[in-house]
């Protein structure tokens, strides 16, 4: 089976983290969550979630602000907090599973998964591939059959690089298929919503994207072929059918969440936990995240570093499978 899966974690309660000892410190002047990428898309959302979530339940005396730092799919901006920006205590980074296949190939430069302190997460989405409404491909079958013929007559655009998440969805499907996923034409966008405007400019056939972008482009007549879930979501994403009921084995989560520079202190990053845990605590979060086709996913602490760090190594060895890292 061809999977990326994430093990489930019970979120820590605020009675747990406010029966640990920790100091509370006071709010941060003027939090920023800063979205690695050109506005839109998935980290532009993550940033979006928090912001709407801490405003909604009044979690922040003052609103939180989403800067955009484009660059590299996230690279940029961890390296600007791990090196120069590593410790104000009221900027928080969204990232996601693609960041740390990212880390996984060695893509941030000399920074790795240690370098900066993961805070928490919120929610888990899905890949998926999309094309639009008059496409020839009315399934993945489709794909995968034109893919074995010349795997060079579909043109692929996502986020990233060669090797980077948008790129591995894809080539999951075609190694499914038995074609070699290095003679696949893809075409690398930065982030945010630019690989739709190019399939809908004709200039891309297919495009790998994750269940939560899915809503912002309906009216784009762009239609989902897949998602990869091990089961169909629910809401406007119920018609859209998995992989794995089309016969492939391939499923691809991506976490979102935050994380802040490595020399914030111990009581700031407490702060910040607390006010994650009240958010996390929320139905009304609970139902904004499910409106954004977001699945809640709340993990903090030790139990994240460790998720952190299992991902990592699980992506890794995809990498040592695909050959994209020794």
């Amino acid at each position: 089976m061809i999977t990326c899966s994430l093990r489930r974690i019970l979120p820590l309660s605020l009675a747990v983290l406010l029966a640990s000892g920790s100091v509370l410190a006071g709010e941060p002047s003027r939090p920023e969550c800063i979205a690695p990428s050109k506005p839109g898309g998935g980290f532009d959302l993550t940033c979006k979630l928090a912001q709407a979530g801490f405003k909604d339940e009044g979690l922040l005396k003052s609103p939180m602000r989403v800067t955009y730092m484009p660059g590299g799919i996230g690279a940029v901006a961890y390296n600007s907090i791990a090196a120069n920006r590593r410790a104000e205590p009221g900027t928080l980074v969204a990232f996601s599973g693609a960041s740390l296949l990212n880390l996984a190939l060695g893509k941030y430069g000399r920074f790795d998964e240690t370098a900066v302190k993961w805070l928490a997460t919120v929610g888990n989405d899905y890949g998926t591939l999309a094309v639009r409404d008059d496409s020839p491909y009315k399934n993945l079958d489709d794909v995968v059959q034109a893919l074995k013929k010349d795997p060079k007559s579909i043109v692929v655009g996502g986020g990233g690089s060669v090797g980077g998440q948008g790129w591995v969805k894809i080539a999951l499907l075609a190694r499914a298929a038995g074609v070699d996923p290095r003679e696949l034409r893809y075409a690398a966008f930065e982030g945010g919503a630019e690989h739709y405007m190019a399939l809908m400019g004709g200039h891309v056939d297919l495009v790998t994207g994750s269940a939560s972008e899915i809503r912002a482009q309906q009216g784009n007549k762009i239609r989902t072929l897949a998602i990869f879930s091990e089961e169909r979501l629910g809401g406007d994403l119920a018609s859209i059918p998995t992989a794995r009921e089309q016969g492939y084995e391939i499923q691809w989560p991506l976490i979102r969440g935050y994380f802040l520079g490595p020399d914030v202190k111990e009581e700031d990053v407490a702060w910040w936990q607390e006010r994650f845990a009240k958010l996390a605590a929320s139905n009304d979060f609970q139902a904004y995240l499910a409106d954004r086709d977001v699945l809640p996913y709340y993990v903090t602490g030790p139990e994240l570093d460790a998720l952190v760090k299992s991902q990592v190594a699980e992506y890794r060895k995809l990498g040592r499978e695909f050959g994209l890292v020794e």
